[in-house]
């Protein structure tokens, strides 16, 4: 009986080995047709685009040109830092000449960059976000690569995208990256969140948890507070409240996917508001809010603008900004209520 129980504990761990990300997406997806292999070879080159950044993270502080700023301004206007450059890079390296996209806009990009070899079969569009939290890097702290996938609608002639302003139900799939004590991929196409881990041994990213779904509420709040007196009243009131009561803590890490990753399992609420000057925020609404809230959607939580649900919001260019109020529905509809409040009172 004891062999029996050893023999089945055995298969266990051996199909846990062996579900690789490839192979989970084909099971998701419950289909081996053309745009299901196509969207699995696709998460599988996002896959090695995270283990090439992942393995010149570990090296940060033994090679030159990881850390520090390259002098240059993004299109945002902010400072770019080395990895910055280089994992943008790597995304557009392993998709050359794969025939799975044809276009890959980025937050470090002004336009999107095509792929005119791919354009003929590759109709997806992958957006991202390369490197997330990178004022992260140069002191160890974790950081993400944030990632969608698109279906590209119509010939895009005359290369503005503008096929790619739409809202977030339009994305087909949406996850992130993190780099951090291990390398997690967590990824969603639409059929539940599922989680995997880099195995350095095997060089595979190998399934740790299926159908996740954020808490109903949580005690964790993640906000900067360095921006308290930059906010709407309604914001800072929201913020006095969790002060006053009991059951909330403060976690905030300076990356969104480190922060989002935390609410994703433990629940709780991840703000990022806008600004009384800067009153559409900081955070991007194509690389970094619509797919985060797709993964939010998918795990039973909420992302909001504060106002309007963020798969819901429509960009009117590329680099769109948005508030962000994303994790667990109870903890979202109770900082919105403030907002509502607020707006009522007016």
């Amino acid at each position: 009986m004891a062999d029996a129980h050893v023999e089945v504990a055995q298969e266990h761990a051996l199909d846990r080995d062996c579900t690789t990300l490839s192979r989970h997406v084909l099971q998701q997806l419950q289909s081996f047709s053309p745009d299901a292999q196509d969207l699995s070879a696709i998460m599988n080159r996002i896959a090695l685009a995270g283990k090439l950044i992942s393995r010149r993270l570990s090296r940060a502080g033994l090679m030159e040109n990881v850390l520090g700023f390259t002098g240059e301004t993004n299109i945002q206007g902010e400072s770019v830092k080395k990895m910055d450059v280089y994992a943008n890079d790597v995304f557009i390296s392993v998709f050359k000449q794969s025939g799975l996209v044809c276009r890959l806009a980025s937050e470090e990009m002004e336009e999107p960059y095509y792929i005119p070899e791919n354009c003929p079969i590759g109709r997806q569009t992958l957006i991202y976000d390369p490197i997330d939290g990178s004022s992260n890097v140069d002191t160890n702290l974790n950081v993400g690569s944030i990632f969608s996938i698109r279906k590209q609608e119509g010939m895009d002639l005359d290369l503005s995208a503008s096929d790619l302003l739409q809202n977030g139900h339009k994305q087909i799939a949406a996850g992130y990256i993190l780099y951090g004590p291990s390398t997690m991929l967590v990824y969603s196409v639409g059929n539940g969140v599922h989680s995997f881990n880099l195995d350095p041994s095997l060089g595979e990213f190998i399934l740790s948890r299926e159908n996740i779904q954020i808490p109903s509420h949580g005690a964790i709040y993640s906000v900067n507070e360095g921006n308290f007196w930059q906010w709407d009243e309604s914001i800072r009131e929201y913020v006095r409240y969790v002060h006053r009561h009991e059951g909330y803590t403060a976690r905030y890490g300076g990356a969104l996917v480190g922060d989002f990753h935390r609410i994703l399992f433990q629940g709780g609420v991840f703000l990022y508001p806008g600004t009384l000057k800067k009153p559409e925020g900081k955070l991007r609404l194509l690389y970094e809010s619509a797919p985060l809230g797709f993964l939010a959607q998918q795990a039973g939580g909420r992302a909001s603008t504060g106002t309007q649900d963020i798969l819901e919001v429509i960009p009117k260019e590329l680099h769109a900004r948005t508030p962000l109020i994303i994790g667990s529905p109870e903890n979202v509809a109770l900082a919105e209520s403030f907002l509502k409040n607020a707006s009522e009172s007016k």
